[in-house]
C-alpha cells in the first residue's frame, strides 16, 4: 500500500501541529502590552483618541482575542470569541484562582453550565457559550480609562 504524498503532508502537518503548538504571546490582565519589533503586523490600533491600544490574535484553536491597554500599555482588558475557550489561567494570571473559585461558586448556587459571571471588586469575568461558539470578557474595573465603559469591550 503506497501513501499519497497528501497524505503524507496532511499527517505530518498533524503531527507537527501537535508537537509545536501554535501560540500567540499575551502578557496577563494587569500587565504591559508588548509588541516585539519583528511582529510588526501585530501592532495595536489606537482607540478613543489614543487613549485605548487594542490588539487583536487568534489562539491555536481559532478563538479571537482582543487586548486592550490603557496608552501606557497597561493590560485592563481581554475579550474573546470563537470555536473554543482561551487559555483562560495564561489571560487572566494573577486574577485566575478568585475567578475560578467565583465561577465554582456560581454554578453551585445556579446551576447554570453555559454562563459565568463572576464580579470582584478588582475583576470581573463573564464568560459563556456553547460548544464552538464561545465569547467572553475580562478587565480590570478600577483600570478602565476615562469614558471607556464594559459595553466598549468586545
Amino acid at each position: 500500500m503506497t501513501i499519497k504524498p497528501f497524505y503524507r503532508r496532511a499527517t505530518l502537518a498533524a503531527a507537527l501541529s501537535v508537537l509545536v503548538p501554535i501560540t500567540t504571546a499575551h502578557a496577563e490582565l494587569g500587565g504591559t502590552m508588548t509588541v516585539a519589533p519583528a511582529a510588526a503586523g501585530d501592532a495595536p490600533r489606537p482607540l478613543f483618541n489614543g487613549a485605548v491600544l487594542e490588539r487583536s490574535s487568534v489562539d491555536a484553536g481559532g478563538t479571537t482575542i482582543n487586548e486592550y491597554a490603557s496608552s501606557t500599555g497597561h493590560i485592563f482588558a481581554y475579550a474573546w470569541q470563537g470555536p473554543t475557550m482561551p487559555d483562560l489561567p495564561a489571560l487572566l494570571g494573577p486574577y485566575d484562582a478568585a475567578y475560578r473559585a467565583g465561577a465554582a461558586a456560581n454554578l453551585a448556587a445556579a446551576h447554570n453550565l453555559h454562563a459565568s459571571r463572576v464580579a470582584l471588586p478588582d475583576v470581573v469575568v463573564e464568560s459563556g457559550g456553547q460548544m464552538r461558539s464561545y465569547v467572553g470578557r475580562a478587565w480590570l474595573p478600577g483600570a478602565l480609562p476615562a469614558g471607556v465603559t464594559p459595553g466598549d469591550l468586545h
